[in-house]
């Protein structure tokens, strides 16, 4: 990836529980993991399955060069399918790397390392968090605050529709920007104005299109979206591209093909996020 350039790579693309699936692979089975590269800068969005093979290629890259492995994780939120790949993440068993990880759905009623701690506990998972041995901050902001990254890197967040809370990024960079908007349920006939806010003249909108419009009322109250939502929004936000994203675990890659077809034909340019595609904004 070329210095000074936005570019964003998804890991995990499937929402609710990870797929193997063999009708499932061509766009993939992991949960939600996107890595976003703000020139030399490592950005990872959510810590689902995807963040496995995220690591062990970072892992790779560090035997590789010798240079330590230094990230900003923001979560989304901290239901399962969002940080189930923590425990994985080869980078945080190095003493020698440094990882920041932030959430704001959790602030003030709790604190991201106590609930951290009790996803790796006793019944549920054999070692404790101390386990890892890399340098790790664990960041508490509110929803709706700006993020102290540094270095040029622009972070706004939002607060989002979904039980137990959930947040949105915008990350901006360079002259551009990508939006990160899972997991929220829209309400019908109505734009929420901070995400409206949020997403306004984004380069890329990633966002939550788990239902379409026909199985959404089935799903009320579950904390989705659907993708012609996506396109509605990209559409009032002046978004530049949907990326339709956190695919719904019943949703094969036929299925998949026919939203891809109906979206581009929707919106010219909208895809649907897959394992393994970059993009360069």
């Amino acid at each position: 990836m070329a210095d000074g350039g936005l570019t964003v790579r998804f890991w995990g693309v499937r929402g609710s529980i990870a797929c193997a699936d063999p009708a499932m692979m061509r766009y993939g089975g992991n949960t939600s993991c996107v890595e976003v590269r703000c020139g030399d800068r490592l950005i990872i969005l959510d810590a689902g399955t995807g963040l496995k093979p995220l690591g062990e290629a970072l892992a790779a890259m560090g035997a590789a060069t010798g240079a330590p492995v230094e990230a900003d994780l923001l979560l989304s939120h901290t239901h399962l399918d969002h940080v189930t790949g923590l425990p994985f993440f080869r980078p945080a068993f190095d003493p020698g790397n440094r990882l920041r990880l932030w959430a704001g759905h959790l602030y003030p009623i709790r604190r991201l390392r106590e609930v951290l701690a009790g996803l790796m506990a006793p019944p549920l998972f054999p070692v404790p968090l101390d386990i890892f041995r890399a340098i790790i901050a664990y960041e508490d902001f509110r929803a709706g605050e700006e993020l102290p990254l540094g270095g040029g890197i622009a972070v706004r967040t939002a607060p989002l529709n979904h039980p137990n809370g959930a947040t949105g990024y915008r990350i901006a960079y360079g002259g551009r920007s990508v939006c990160y908007i899972t997991d929220t349920e829209h309400r019908e006939g109505q734009r929420d104005p901070a995400i409206l806010d949020l997403a306004a003249g984004a380069d890329l909108m990633i966002y939550d299109s788990t239902y379409t419009d026909a199985e959404y009322p089935l799903y009320r109250g579950w904390g989705h979206s659907t993708w012609e939502e996506g396109v509605r929004l990209a559409e009032a936000a002046g978004v530049g591209q949907l990326a339709i994203f956190h695919h719904d675990p019943n949703h094969d890659d036929s299925f998949m093909d026919g939203v891809a077809t109906a979206a581009a034909q929707a919106r010219p340019g909208t895809i649907v996020a897959r394992e393994g595609l970059e993009l360069t904004l």
